[in-house]
């Protein structure tokens, strides 16, 4: 697909309300050249590229035109005149129009696609991979765009954000499309929605999985955080959508409440679709879920823990009268494991590792106080994190209380510190510490120092990095990952 200049220039001065789009340089295109890619990148870009000029926080697209048109790019779309020949499309905010032109560009994939939306704080990667997972036993191709991967339906590479710019998405979109995927699952991040990054798209099935205190160096307070997260529900769904929202939780109540069309669910009475009986255990969670509209439900998961009954049924919820029930139960059953989201490794000597991406103290305490439960009181478990730099500086000694809730031992390590000091964050994440705890700010010398330790029946848990590959120090990316250091370690035993 690839549509004319002119044609984008149209597409944008008809949605610019206040005529503040202006043109340079609009003679040098001929008519005969079409835009078939919208790229904002430009180190990707290629010939008959529309590069976007966008301007961040950390770097501005526009010191890149010249690169960018060194590469082919044959028209800009920017926010302020730059010095080339190329046309350019100058506009406020180019955020503003970037997800719909990449749309137009590649001939709206969103509206082919049955679109099924994920928001929340915790649990939107496994039930993104549930409702991938029912789709798929229901015979639906779908393609996944989250935290660890994205996938087209064909090919898998590793996410490089949650949610992308839309010109990503857009081209994403459209090669599932191509690739024969009748839906896309997808993860939206508040960042994700409060920047526009999902312009272009529109969700047939929003859900909402919870709240709680994050990304709060970014949106300022808990209404604001939760006023982006509800984006998802005002501005990018179809006129007939339907959803799923936590009935448990509070600001997925109020949700429930200002949003018509979600049906709630939960483990409390009031919960249109609730868990009437469960029972985990270390192998696997059988659950029994009853829904206003529907006959009672019988599954089994390969998942644990109390947390993923929770995501198993916020899944089953939003697919509810999309896909009968035979599929939701092969779907759910055959869930495959979530890297880096309670992955477990068991070492030769009886001795256990799971690795998670838990990073909130509500999803630390979630994860540890599952496998104390399943594991028993008598159980050495031994817990590894740290806090990523530049983040919600008051989770740090919530993450240490936490953790001493139910680990015996603690080993408080770096996560991305970024521009901070490694230590300076582990002596905050101390000061909640209440059992035994030591620091090592290295992260493989705290991940060996634990296994070294351990013995049969013991439980190690890693968290906050899950499946990321690298370790983020200033400007370095150093690569490491958990359970990559974890078999490497077993092998060598």
């Amino acid at each position: 697909m690839s549509v004319n200049f002119k044609d984008v220039l149209n597409f944008i001065q008809a949605r610019d309300i206040n005529n503040t789009v202006r043109v340079k340089n609009q003679d040098n295109f001929s008519a005969e050249t079409f835009i078939s890619d919208v790229i904002s990148d430009s180190r990707d870009v290629k010939p008959g590229t529309l590069f976007a000029a966008i301007k961040g926080g950390n770097s501005d697209g526009h010191d890149f035109i010249n690169s960018a048109e060194s590469k082919g790019a044959c028209a800009i779309l920017c926010e302020r005149e730059v010095d080339s020949e190329l046309p350019q499309i100058i506009v406020n905010h180019v955020r503003d129009y970037l997800g719909e032109v990449s749309s137009l560009v590649y001939d709206n994939p969103a509206g082919k696609l049955l679109m099924v939306g994920v928001t929340g704080t915790n649990g939107k990667t496994t039930t993104t991979y549930i409702i991938r997972s029912i789709l798929q036993a229901s015979g639906i191709r779908t393609g996944l765009l989250g935290t660890i991967i994205e996938s087209d339906g064909v090919n898998d590479k590793d996410a490089d954000r949650t949610t992308p710019e839309s010109c990503i998405v857009q081209r994403q979109l459209a090669n599932m499309v191509k690739n024969g995927c009748g839906a896309c699952v997808m993860e939206t991040s508040s960042h994700g929605l409060y920047l526009g990054r999902l312009k272009g798209a529109l969700y047939d099935v929003a859900v909402f999985t919870n709240l709680y205190p994050e990304h709060l160096d970014f949106h300022k307070d808990m209404e604001n955080y939760f006023e982006a997260k509800k984006l998802l529900f005002t501005k990018y769904t179809k006129p007939d959508f339907t959803g799923a929202a936590n009935f448990d939780d509070s600001y997925g109540k109020r949700l429930l409440a200002e949003i018509g069309r979600l049906q709630g669910f939960g483990l409390t009475e009031g919960a249109a679709s609730r868990v009437i009986h469960s029972q985990t255990s270390i192998n696997g969670t059988d659950l029994v879920i009853e829904a206003k509209g529907f006959k009672t439900l019988e599954l089994h998961s390969p998942l644990i823990g109390d947390f993923n009954i929770m995501n198993t049924l916020c899944a089953v919820t939003a697919m509810r009268g999309r896909v009968d029930d035979d599929a939701i139960i092969r779907g759910v059953a055959n869930v495959p494991q979530v890297p880096g989201r309670l992955e477990r490794i068991d070492l030769n000597n009886g001795a256990s590792v799971f690795v998670d991406f838990a990073h909130t103290p509500s999803a630390l305490r979630s994860v540890l106080g599952t496998l104390r439960k399943l594991s028993g009181s008598d159980r050495r478990i031994i817990s590894i994190f740290g806090h990523g730099g530049g983040r919600y500086e008051q989770n740090r000694p919530e993450l240490g209380r936490a953790a001493s809730e139910f680990a015996n031992e603690v080993i408080i390590t770096s996560d991305n510190a970024r521009d901070e000091d490694p230590m300076k964050i582990a002596v905050s994440i101390a000061s909640g510490v209440t059992v035994p705890y030591k620091i090592i700010t290295d992260r493989g010398e705290a991940v060996t120092s634990a296994l070294d330790s351990m013995k049969a029946g013991d439980i190690l848990v890693i968290t906050g990095k899950g499946p990321e590959k690298f370790i983020t120090i200033k400007d370095k990316k150093i690569p490491f990952n958990d359970t990559e250091h974890v078999k490497h370690w077993r092998d060598s035993h």
